[in-house]
């Protein structure tokens, strides 16, 4: 029996087979540095071959990884380097993170063999027991036939997860879609709010931003709530098209958010530090001192906009005081007049700042405005994304050089053709956070409270999981103490299949695991990209260790069970789909050269160039309509109000006042935020992301851990009467648990705001329920699971806390 909850390395020390096994198959290159680079000198150096690989997480940057393989096992790991290299010729390289896969590849950690949860324990304990292939492939598919018999196959959920990326990379959907279907998500966990809005605005086609590099044109550059260089940190995209158009532009770069984050440092003139979760107020006495002032540029609002003003209204709003203008001038929805000194308790921003600042939005152009993922990830996130793209509107600053639509910005990638999955007999789809209702109380579920898609209600709850490649089970999704009940529960979710590379907290709820192998490990492409699109085209570095299969083997023995396999496999391996896939890209884009060039190549670049957003429908609005009812940009959206209708909305949903969600970009103030925090829990709790993880990927590995801590970062106004001094371990607390971790006392976050970084692992009695305490410091401990009103997406920045010294 293996006790996944026990350390790795004590469960090493006592000789159990799984561990000790896999120990003996990955220790054979071990080297002290972090890269692992070099051999022991009392072994002789054998000879040393090189294959190319890609980093597969999510993460854009999709990062080349040239593996040196030494007697089949992994020596070390480098990247996409040149001596040749200079600032006009960039290169795919990866970062710490990924140059540290060895680790994770050989880590006493990774899964070797099938298991099977110990009879008599629960889900959530990690208890396991080596179980053989053909006994997991019996169990996974009979516990699958009695539920579709039994529920139907709506009844069968593959959860969001993004742990494995590449053009084979879901074949357990093709699996299902030939057996029945299962129930589909929609959304994702990093941008459902502002994907939900913005077709609302400018339509569902060709609404992105603008290029990073576009903004070299600017004069002045406005960032809300986003950090390339610590959220997209390797590769050729986000990361590196920021710092390039930071190099190059002579535009003063403001960067508005809780935090300031390590993307200040450089040219930013600026850090404007906002409270969580208020960009909409601070938007809205923007607009009101350019409105007051004559600064707004009405014939492009008159123009190109709908809803700005009462001439610009739709006939059967007008007259009922319902336009933007409205309600920033405070003769509309709450009557409240938008002024600076409105915003200024509301945002932390002085209302002399706020006027200075809208001055120098109306005389500086061009302006480029963009937003990151970080504030519409709240429960007004729907309304924040759309006040942000709202900002270059009133200015006219959009479909110009030099400016964008304030959505986040744009990225080009070469396409390729994936895997395909067939067609999904099930209809019905959730949204993909609120997973664990649909388990709870599924039937419940309906169109108008929970956003059912294609159907009135579900008929069942979720009953069989394959949780493939990802921990939202539990580590990434909301109040994991909540989770975990729902989860432990067996009459629930009948049975989860669960398949990784390593225990991560979510496998522990699986009742079988199978061992996964790296993209690396396997035959592999993939596309990515920003201003400089690439392909990595990878080969096996090493053969498969112990009983690891692929994710595509697996799925094609569940499928010979099924008596589908020649369907599922159409007599090719995967290898040969790959070959197939890449060969139907070259006929739509000549320019890829033949595959067996680009496996020698590893690496192929193709520069792109500079997209200006909304570039042609500024040009001739008539000629290149939008998608929206319109046509036009709509800042007041009959759409949303007629979508929408009926719908069951929670108090905090809305304005005050209001019994239907707002269809302009408004201002409403957070359920759990600056505005509503308590006596008992007087901060607010905001997440960011973190330099030693992509998510929960890589947040046990140890050399990565101790350079990357697990911190609250507390300003010293607040750390002071606490008695909290910089390094101090600390509970941060709220009614849905607690989590232990270091003080970070600094300036650089706003007073009244604690942040911590988000995807620690989770490291807590499961039996102790939000009683206990996690140590491991997930933040989703203490994040609220109720999702926001119009996409249902995920609120992680939502909550508020107090900090204690442990």
């Amino acid at each position: 029996m293996i006790d996944t909850n026990v350390s790795r390395r004590t469960f090493l020390k006592t000789g159990g087979a799984l561990g000790a096994l896999a120990v003996a198959g990955g220790g054979a290159v071990a080297a002290d540095s972090l890269f692992g680079s070099g051999v022991a000198d009392a072994v002789a150096a054998p000879e040393e071959k090189v294959t190319w690989g890609h980093c597969a997480i999510n993460c854009p940057g999709r990062c080349a990884l040239k593996m040196h393989v030494k007697d089949d096992e992994i020596a070390w790991v480098d990247t996409h380097t040149s001596p040749d290299a200079t600032f006009d010729t960039p290169q795919a390289r990866a970062c710490l993170r990924g140059r540290t896969y060895r680790r994770w590849a050989n880590s006493p950690d990774r899964i070797s063999y099938p298991m099977k949860r110990v009879e008599g324990t629960k889900r959530g304990e990690g208890k396991y027991e080596r179980i053989s292939w053909d006994e997991a492939i019996d169990l996974a598919a009979s516990k699958l036939k009695e539920v579709i018999e039994k529920h139907g196959n709506e009844a069968v959920y593959v959860p969001y997860a993004t742990g494995v990326s590449a053009t084979t990379s879901r074949p357990f959907n093709r699996f299902l879609n030939l057996v029945g279907g299962y129930l589909n998500f929609y959304n994702s966990y990093s941008t459902a709010q502002i994907s939900c809005i913005t077709p609302y605005m400018y339509g569902s086609k060709n609404n992105g931003g603008s290029s990073l590099s576009s903004g070299e044109d600017a004069k002045l550059i406005l960032c809300f709530g986003s950090s390339p260089t610590e959220t997209r940190q390797g590769g050729l995209t986000t990361h590196y098209d920021w710092v390039h158009m930071r190099e190059r532009t002579g535009a003063k770069i403001y960067m508005i958010e809780p935090r300031f984050n390590d993307s200040n440092f450089g040219h930013s003139e600026e850090w404007l530090p906002i409270n969580p979760g208020t960009d909409a107020a601070l938007v809205a006495a923007l607009g009101h001192e350019l409105i007051k002032n004559g600064q707004t540029d009405e014939e492009f609002l008159h123009t190109y906009c709908v809803g700005y003003d009462e001439e610009t209204m739709p006939e059967a709003y007008q007259g009922k005081n319902m336009s933007y203008k409205d309600y920033i001038m405070g003769t509309g929805y709450d009557k409240v007049e938008k002024t600076p000194e409105w915003a200024a308790p509301i945002t932390g921003i002085p209302a002399e700042r706020i006027r200075a600042l809208a001055d120098e939005i109306a005389t500086t152009k061009p302006v480029y405005v963009v937003q990151g993922w970080g504030p519409q990830r709240r429960s007004n996130g729907e309304w924040t994304a759309w006040a942000i793209m709202a900002l270059p509107c009133l200015i006219g600053q959009v479909g110009l050089p030099g400016t964008s639509n304030g959505t986040r910005e744009a990225r080009n990638s070469p396409s390729l053709s994936s895997l395909p999955a067939g067609t999904n007999p099930v209809k019905a789809s959730i949204p993909c956070f609120l997973f664990t209702d649909a388990i709870d109380h599924g039937p419940e579920m309906t169109a108008k409270n929970a956003g059912v898609k294609n159907a009135d209600a579900l008929k069942t709850g979720i009953k069989y999981m394959i949780n493939y490649a990802g921990n939202c089970l539990t580590n990434q999704h909301s109040d994991i103490n909540k989770a975990h009940e729902i989860l432990a529960d067996e009459s629930k979710c009948e049975f989860i299949l669960g398949i990784d590379t390593v225990m991560c907290d979510s496998m522990n709820y699986s009742d079988v695991v199978l061992p996964d192998l790296f993209r690396f490990e396997n035959d592999s492409q993939i596309a990515t990209g920003s201003d400089w699109g690439y392909i990595i085209t990878g080969t096996p570095a090493t053969s498969p260790k112990f009983e690891r299969k692929s994710a595509y083997e697996m799925a094609a023995m569940l499928a010979d069970k099924f008596g589908v396999k020649d369907q599922f496999t159409e007599g090719k391996t995967e290898q040969e789909w790959i070959r197939e896939l890449y060969d139907k890209s070259r006929e739509k884009d000549a320019k890829l050269p033949p595959y067996e060039e680009m496996q020698e190549m590893g690496v192929y670049t193709r520069e792109y160039p500079h997209i200006v957003s909304m570039q042609k429908f500024r040009e001739d609005p008539a000629a290149n309509a939008l998608t929206t009812p319109s046509g036009k940009i709509e800042i007041f959206s009959e759409k949303l109000l007629k979508d929408t209708e009926g719908w069951e909305l929670q108090d905090g949903d809305t304005l005050k006042g209001m019994d239907t969600l707002p269809p302009l970009p408004v201002y409403i103030p957070e359920w759990e935020g600056v505005e509503t925090t308590t006596e008992e829990h007087p901060l607010v709790l905001s997440g960011f992301h973190y330099r030693g993880r992509i998510h929960s990927s890589w947040g046990f590995i140890p050399e990565l851990k101790e350079v990357n801590p697990m911190e609250a970062w507390i300003n010293p106004a607040d750390a002071e009467p606490r008695g909290i001094k910089h390094g101090d371990t600390v509970h941060v607390t709220n009614d849905r648990g607690t989590i232990e971790l270091y003080a970070k006392v600094t300036p650089r976050v706003v007073p009244g705001t604690v942040a911590v970084s988000q995807g620690a692992w989770w490291d807590g009695d499961v039996h102790a329920g939000k009683d206990g305490v996690d140590k491991g410091g997930s933040i989703n401990t203490l994040t609220t699971q109720r999702p926001s009103p119009l996409s249902k997406g995920n609120p992680q920045h939502t909550n508020i806390c107090e900090v204690k010294k442990a």
